[in-house]
């Protein structure tokens, strides 16, 4: 017989789960919107998506009304490991945030404190309806700090992407060092489509290419490139056009803000069907430019959503949907009213940008025929928002407009991750947040303590440096040894 879903343990024999009656963001254009919509989750599989589905006699369903339910959301870019100093840099620039990580504690994260920064962001990630995430993971600097990365994506729930990078050396010497060829040996010798494997570097503008070795190591072991692209005063023009005339742009390149580029740098990556991922959020706050949507759209460029770092930003994706679509209608103003216009129809509308945080993140990792809709025979990564003691959650009027700007990490209810519920009626399940904290914890103390106090409170509260600022971080030879 059916069991309403009344607390986690109805789902402990894994059952069918029917979510009943919801408005259904299939995000597959054949199903669209449904109002009263159900779906129905088998083992790993979505099974059927409808209205009015017979439920299996031993299913588990979940009473959906009032509630929208879609597909998990996707994170194409974030520093995992960087979490457990969450908000510390909440009033850094760019060039601070380079300062304190590349140019003086880059070394002192021990492999630990990979693990504790992964696991909070994974289980922060999960519990605000994003159930994959690109982990752009460059604080490796050993095989021994990823190997503490993949054992923190694995122990978590939810789908991951480790980018592997490293900003204390140069890419052309790790990604081609028999150390990183084992590792990857090691751990992702057969396709896990829970955990896959990206390579994560950026490009200096240097005329001599020299990252044109860890472009060959990435063909060499078949996985795509995530780069930071047109970051002002760090990457330009200059490394996209290097990019191009040495045959390493691609459809298997993502390109991370892409928001300091000239005209000519979008149309390298339209042609060669290159992705962006865009970080509203930190776009508007570090300065790597302005949120480039508005160019991308021109381009008919792919875009997916990021939210690059908690140190910094918030860390979940209803935050970067509105930042986006604040910035792309900000600029269109702006523009217009310079001219002495007026804006009367808004080009970029909440269901884009709804689609470029499910969707169009899965297409970026590759993995549209697995997640990014509730398409019947993807895997079962379900959101339910819904909010029965928030005023908030009603009237549901515009479904896709309430996600973006009505609706927050608070609203989510329930979060399905390969067909495994991970999140009900609002709590966590199977999360030992103590042992969290207490990870955590000692990662943050350890970290005070190398700083001491002063170092702390400056960093903390930064005053502009004293040393010059080192125009492009990623050179490499200012500051090795």
């Amino acid at each position: 017989m059916t069991t309403p879903a009344s607390d986690p343990s109805v789902f402990a024999t894994n059952r069918p789960v029917l979510f009943r009656n919801a408005t259904v963001l299939s995000m597959d254009p054949t199903i669209g919107v449904l109002d009263g919509g159900d779906v129905l989750v088998r083992g790993e599989h979505i099974a059927e998506v409808g209205i009015g589905l017979t439920a299996p006699e031993d299913a588990a369903v979940v009473d959906a009304s009032g509630g929208i339910l879609m597909p998990g959301m996707v994170d194409t870019h974030r520093h995992m490991w960087q979490t457990a100093l969450r908000g510390f840099g909440a009033d850094w620039t760019l060039a601070q945030y380079f300062h304190f990580y590349y140019l003086n504690w880059g070394q002192i994260f021990r492999p630990e404190d990979i693990y504790a920064g992964n696991l909070l962001a994974a289980v922060e990630a999960v519990d605000a309806g994003v159930t994959t995430t690109l982990d752009w993971s460059h604080g490796l600097w050993t095989t021994d700090h990823a190997e503490a990365a993949v054992a923190a994506l694995r122990a978590a729930p939810g789908r991951y992407v480790l980018a592997y990078g490293n900003l204390l050396q140069a890419p052309w010497e790790w990604s081609t060092s028999p150390e990183f060829h084992a590792f990857v040996q090691r751990n992702f010798a057969t396709s896990d489509d829970m955990l896959g494997l990206q390579l994560a570097f950026d490009v200096t503008g240097d005329a001599q290419f020299p990252e044109k070795a860890a472009f060959d190591a990435a063909r060499e072991l078949g996985v795509p490139v995530t780069t930071h692209a047109g970051v002002w005063g760090a990457t330009n023009d200059d490394s996209i056009r290097l990019m191009w005339e040495h045959g390493c742009m691609g459809p298997n390149v993502t390109y991370v803000h892409s928001a300091s580029l000239g005209e000519d740098s979008y149309q390298r990556i339209a042609a060669s069907g290159g992705r962006v991922s865009v970080a509203a959020e930190s776009e508007q706050n570090a300065g790597q430019g302005y949120p480039p949507t508005w160019r991308l759209r021109s381009h008919g460029i792919p875009v997916s959503l990021s939210v690059d770092t908690s140190v910094w930003q918030s860390g979940d994706l209803f935050s970067a949907m509105r930042a986006t679509l604040s910035a792309d209608r900000s600029r269109e103003h702006l523009r217009a009213q310079s001219a002495g216009e007026t804006v009367v129809h808004n080009r970029l509308r909440a269901e884009h940008v709804v689609h470029w945080a499910t969707r169009g993140g899965a297409e970026t990792l590759g993995l549209s025929r697995v997640t990014g809709s509730l398409t019947p025979g993807a895997k079962a990564d379900v959101v339910l928002i819904k909010n029965d003691r928030s005023p908030v959650m009603f009237p549901l009027v515009h479904p896709y407009g309430h996600v973006v700007f009505q609706a927050g990490r608070a609203d989510v209810h329930t979060v399905l991750v390969n067909g495994e519920v991970v999140k009900f009626e609002h709590e966590l399940v199977g999360v030992d947040l103590d042992r969290v904290r207490s990870a955590v914890a000692a990662t943050v103390e350890h970290t005070r303590a190398h700083l001491g106090a002063a170092e702390w409170h400056h960093w903390m509260s930064p005053d502009v440096p004293e040393t010059e600022v080192v125009a492009n971080p990623y050179t490499y030879s200012e500051y090795r040894g």
